[in-house]
């Protein structure tokens, strides 16, 4: 079964730091475009950030650039959205996102990742 798992959400108090995992099961990230999104409630998912499959590409959403940093352990099958100096405007669901077979971009368009490469979320709230 293919599947990605989101993981290491919780409640942080503002400017603290918390590091998601997107970890898959069932076939390897290595070949992986990965996307991470999230979803506030009553608003729209967004994206946040994306990674190509080599590393060599990122992009962040302007409200996260210089406080989140993705990166990828092929080694471990896994993503990592490291977020730093959160906010409580940063308390959303969150999502990671494959495309497969596509080695130098990303994109945080969610639109572009097919719909059974999505994992079931991991919430974060930012709150004091």
């Amino acid at each position: 079964q293919l599947q990605l798992v989101e993981s290491g959400g919780g409640l942080v108090q503002p400017g603290g730091s918390l590091r998601l995992s997107c970890a898959a099961s069932g076939f390897t990230l290595r070949y992986s475009a990965i996307g991470w999104f999230r979803q506030a409630p009553g608003k729209e998912r967004v994206g946040v950030s994306c990674i190509s499959a080599t590393g060599g590409s990122t992009n962040y959403a302007d409200s996260v650039k210089g406080r989140f940093t993705i990166s990828r352990d092929n080694a471990k099958n896994t993503v990592y959205l490291q977020m730093n100096s959160l906010k409580p405007e940063d308390t959303a669901m969150y999502y990671c996102a494959a495309k497969r077979g596509v080695l130098i971009a990303c994109s945080t368009n969610e639109s572009w990742y097919p719909t059974n490469y999505w994992g079931q979320g991991t919430q974060v709230t930012v709150s004091s």
